[in-house]
């Protein structure tokens, strides 16, 4: 396989971007209708097959859409250089689903009463593929509104209760917090805070998707004014992104369809201006992007932007077609400027790295630094969600990957570094496949570095926590770990957490004679807190003496201990 392109250290800024919206699509498969018309209608016929096609650059295809309406569309879209935004009949613009490029990540939106369409734009010569997976109905039973009797905790919002029952206005108040913006802040001691999450206007409901609960805690009415509220008490050292999504509709389907429809409505928080990841200028609609907070004590993430005069490596994309899996993905290799690789970083979901976390940026900063050696990163990207699913939680065929294809691979490259120099990471899944690397492959992976890893997962019908009975049950491998999980991962509604199940497999690692790094911190599920963390972990891994001393930036919470 020949590399596709070789990205210049003074083009790297905006070639992280550009590599990251390359996505070659395959040929269709069987399933997918290619497109021939300048406009189609996108009815109930159409859902579960995919809709293909090819655009000329600058050439438009719109679908209307004969839906019915008040239900709930869930979907999936890819493109070379493609994006995918629903507009309404007049043309303008509702909300953007997919940039081109996007990963063909789930999207969803609630069919409304007047006209909409989805319109496909290719900004270059592009091919496509969009699927409309699912059309959920309506609940047979509405919501109902109901006066919510809670008294806030919130001093701001006690004092806005007593003018409400003179009589007053909610105005003067949304005055400012217009000023001030939100979440609203109360200090309640040198290390604790008042934490308030508010909306303006919903009809029947607002969830929080993404605070300090990890259960899309549902907002207060403060009586029957238009003020939606839920407060928190939060450690100083907190930094999360989250959005709200305002009537969540109720839908037909299972429990977990009813917790993912949040998605159809969530949005940044109209009050507060600060967006992660940043969309230059600006994101297009409400729906683009995270909110986020960060209170006072939050350690510093001083490695995350990039830095006048910080030489940057070179960004490499190339496709890898496997034939244990029967498909191919995106791989990103990246080699440090002025100096050989003396180290190696394996690190999946790629196009998220790339998008939501400059890893090349990191990287760079780290090395000007003085922290870690040079380090050549792999990128590995995922075919589509629906392949990620299956392939990132433990299983034979990807082990077989990895080992028969992925590293061979590499090792034509020039990138076959000896274990203890190699470190396998990731978040969420990608914690989970690392850690499953380590065992399975301690001649290749010597080092294992895990940000919220999905240490919850087992097989159907075995109880959580697959991953650590292997590891309790094998021979000590001589491999490294970071673990590092948040106190908003706890578990919930009686399923495993993140955060134990974290902490449990450190347990078990300790006994049986694994060194092992754990830190906790004042985070949840959060791209915003991995893109600092990913490098405290490297610093512990690949320069263990200097992690040793301390970094202001690694500081984790009390407890979490190495």
């Amino acid at each position: 396989m020949t590399p596709r392109d070789v990205l210049k250290p003074w083009a790297l800024a905006r070639a992280v971007f550009a590599a990251a919206l390359v996505w070659v699509l395959t040929a269709a498969p069987a399933s997918a209708v290619p497109m021939q018309r300048p406009d189609a209608v996108l009815s109930s016929a159409d859902v579960g097959r995919a809709l293909s096609g090819r655009l000329a650059a600058g050439q438009a295809l719109q679908y209307t859409a004969d839906l019915p309406v008040g239900h709930v569309v869930q979907g999936s879209f890819a493109g070379v250089d493609a994006s995918l935004d629903l507009e309404d009949a007049d043309g303008r613009h509702l909300r953007r689903l997919e940039n081109p490029g996007g990963g063909g990540r789930d999207w969803m939106w609630v069919v409304p009463a007047d006209p909409v369409r989805l319109v496909v734009r290719a900004r270059a010569a592009s091919t496509f593929r969009l699927t409309v997976t699912r059309v959920l109905a309506p609940a047979a039973s509405p919501v109902v509104p109901v006066v919510d009797p809670v008294v806030p905790e919130s001093p701001r919002l006690r004092a806005l209760m007593r003018h409400l029952d003179r009589g007053g206005s909610t105005e003067p108040f949304w005055r400012g917090i217009r000023r001030q913006g939100t979440p609203l802040v109360e200090p309640l001691s040198a290390t604790e805070s008042l934490v308030t999450f508010l909306w303006r206007g919903a009809r029947d409901n607002v969830r929080l998707f993404g605070g300090p609960s990890g259960d899309h805690a549902a907002l207060h009415r403060l009586g029957e004014s238009d003020l939606w509220w839920v407060s928190f008490r939060m450690a100083d050292t907190a930094r999360l992104s989250y959005r709200l999504a305002p009537d969540v509709p109720r839908i037909q389907g299972t429990p977990r369809d009813q917790r993912r429809v949040i998605l159809a409505t969530a949005q940044r928080d109209p009050f507060n201006p600060r967006v992660f990841p940043a969309f230059p200028p600006a994101p297009l609609d409400a729906f683009q992007g995270d909110s986020v907070l960060e209170l006072p004590q939050a350690p510093p993430q001083p490695w995350i932007r990039r830095r006048p005069g910080v030489q940057s490596g070179v960004l490499l994309h190339e496709r890898l077609t496997s034939k244990v899996l029967g498909n191919e993905r995106d791989v990103w290799i990246y080699r440090p400027a002025g100096a050989a690789p003396r180290a190696l970083l394996v690190w999946f979901d790629a196009h998220e790295y790339l998008t939501k976390v400059h890893v090349p940026t990191i990287i760079d900063n780290l090395l000007a630094d003085g922290l870690i050696p040079p380090v050549a990163v792999v990128l590995v990207g995922n075919p589509s969600s629906q392949a990620r699913a299956r392939e990132l939680p433990p299983n034979a065929a990807f082990t077989r990957f990895l080992a028969k294809e992925f590293m061979p691979w590499l090792q034509t490259r020039g990138l076959d570094l000896p274990a203890p120099r190699t470190v396998i990471g990731g978040s969420s899944y990608g914690g989970l496949a690392a850690a499953q690397a380590g065992l399975a492959l301690p001649h290749r992976f010597g080092n294992v570095l895990s940000l919220s890893g999905s240490y919850w997962w087992s097989p159907d019908g075995e109880p959580s926590g697959w991953v650590m009975r292997q590891y309790a049950a094998a021979p000590k491998r001589d491999v490294r770990f970071y673990l590092d999980a948040g106190q908003y991962e706890r578990s919930r509604a009686g399923t495993a957490g993140i955060l134990e199940t974290n902490r449990r497999l450190a347990g078990v690692l300790r006994d049986k004679g694994y060194d092992v790094t754990q830190v906790e911190h004042e985070a949840g599920h959060d791209y915003f807190h991995w893109q600092g963390s990913l490098g405290c972990g490297l610093v512990a891994l690949l320069n263990p003496a200097r992690a040793a001393r301390g970094l202001v930036a690694c500081r984790a919470e009390e407890g979490a201990s190495r």
